[in-house]
């Protein structure tokens, strides 16, 4: 078990950093996650959800649709999130990158040092939190450090967005990691795995859902009359079961009419589950970074380092 999550953070890691080369002015989104996802492949790893790219005020669940035309604009507050799989287990893994280019075309300068300062908390709110983990520690506690991290620079973190623990193929174990201290005191065990993901804003913390529908996850086996959309339906249960996956998929694989209809049919009866892209509730810039940890007795393992 060790082992794979081991080396499901090494590949995760090392596309997270050749992928980051790739943020610049002009760079379509639906590249890099494409670029990300066929790497992970490559490596002999599985994808464990769709590489997310979301930009700005868009915290989490963005991933390009089929023919995306959403360009990278210098300047941009890019957070790349990405997991890679290893005989299940998953290494899960995030970074903000601001966009290289002539940023004065877009940004004033006072706007380009706002969101370094962003990207700045995010990370040190990580760094508090994997100072903090160890068996025996309270969640809460871990979000109290993250918190009085990200604090330090004036801004918030997303309260309603938190970390999670991994389980083999279970991408959302069920255990919550938050960002402030919510007073959980749910004890952590040596040998779990969790994803400790930081977001800060220097709006007032909160994300609500955005339009748009790009990630989704299986739910249960439903009759559909439509033939094609129960042909789709059998595809999900028999290629993405345990983890999400990428409406862009779906429609690369069945085309996108047919691909779009049976996603829609499929997400009101509940078959699968959609996922919104999550936007800061007033607009306000967002920065993440996340890595995945071993909990051990006196401290962790950070497996996408």
């Amino acid at each position: 078990m060790m082992e794979s999550y081991i080396k499901s953070g090494k590949i995760a890691s090392k596309i997270r950093e050749e992928a980051s080369k790739m943020i610049k002015d002009g760079t379509l989104v639906i590249d890099l996650v494409e670029y990300v996802e066929s790497e992970i492949l490559k490596s002999g790893a599985e994808i464990a959800f769709p590489c997310n790219v979301s930009l700005n005020e868009i915290a989490a669940h963005y991933t390009s649709p089929a023919g995306d035309k959403t360009p990278i604009r210098a300047g941009d507050m890019v957070k790349l999130d990405l997991g890679a799989m290893v005989d299940g287990y998953i290494a899960d893994t995030a970074v903000t990158v601001i966009a290289d280019g002539n940023m004065d075309e877009y940004y004033t300068q006072d706007e380009i040092n706002l969101h370094e300062e962003i990207k700045e908390a995010s990370a040190a709110g990580l760094e508090a939190a994997i100072a903090t983990v160890r068996a025996g520690i309270e969640v809460s506690k871990i979000g109290a450090a993250v918190h009085e991290a990200i604090s330090e620079y004036h801004l918030n973190p997303i309260f309603n967005l938190t970390g999670h623990s991994l389980e083999q193929y279970n991408l959302h174990a069920g255990i919550s990691i938050p960002n402030y201290d919510n007073h959980d005191n749910y004890v952590l065990e040596e040998g779990q795995a969790i994803a400790i993901e930081p977001f800060a804003t220097n709006g007032e913390g909160l994300v609500n859902d955005a339009p748009g529908h790009y990630i989704f996850s299986y739910m249960a086996n439903k009759p559909f009359r439509m033939k094609s959309t129960q042909r789709i339906l059998k595809y999900i249960q028999h290629n993405h079961t345990y983890v999400p996956f990428s409406g862009r998929w779906i429609t690369d694989e069945f085309g996108e009419r047919k691909g779009a209809i049976a996603l829609k049919q499929l997400s009101e009866a509940m078959a699968i589950y959609p996922y919104a892209p999550l936007r800061e509730k007033q607009d306000y810039f967002v920065s993440q970074k996340e890595h995945t940890v071993i909990v051990e007795k006196e401290g962790c393992t950070v497996t996408t380092i």
